[in-house]
């Protein structure tokens, strides 16, 4: 009996259609251009989240520990999990100095259920704040 049950135990295991492999792939060395942003805002679209007249809260959001992404000139979202040399990937000074800013950046891609990660190894090129100002654009809405 016991042997009986092990063999259609086994049986249906083998069954079984595998779990989808979820792992990351393989690594792409990338060069990205765009905009530093505020992950959470932008995604969430609870506030219109690019440029000067967002500046503050993605500081607060980056020093707060929210993941920063680029958002690149395509519209592609790349989550950044890491820059340079540093070992932070959350609240990284590097990071917080160059929020809003348009960069140029190489890096190693990952991409795993869809979301793209960067772990940065240069910013190549910081070309300043992108200047989206509340005066040139007026007040944007939430949800932008």
């Amino acid at each position: 009996m016991l042997r009986s049950a092990r063999l259609i135990l086994a049986a249906l295991l083998f069954s079984l259609p595998a779990a989808p492999d979820t792992r990351a792939g393989e690594v792409e060395r990338v060069r990205v251009e765009g905009e530093l942003i505020d992950t959470w805002c932008y995604v969430t679209e609870i506030m219109y989240a690019r440029g000067s007249a967002h500046f503050q809260c993605a500081v607060w959001c980056a020093v707060g520990g929210i993941p920063v992404s680029i958002r690149a000139d395509d519209g592609t979202l790349y989550v950044v999990l890491r820059v340079e040399d540093d070992s932070q990937n959350v609240s990284n000074p590097a990071m917080i100095r160059i929020q809003s800013h348009h960069v140029t950046v190489d890096g190693d891609l990952l991409e795993r259920d869809g979301v793209k990660y960067l772990l940065v190894t240069q910013v190549a090129d910081d070309q300043g704040i992108v200047d989206l100002t509340h005066e040139k654009f007026g007040i944007q809405p939430w949800g932008m």
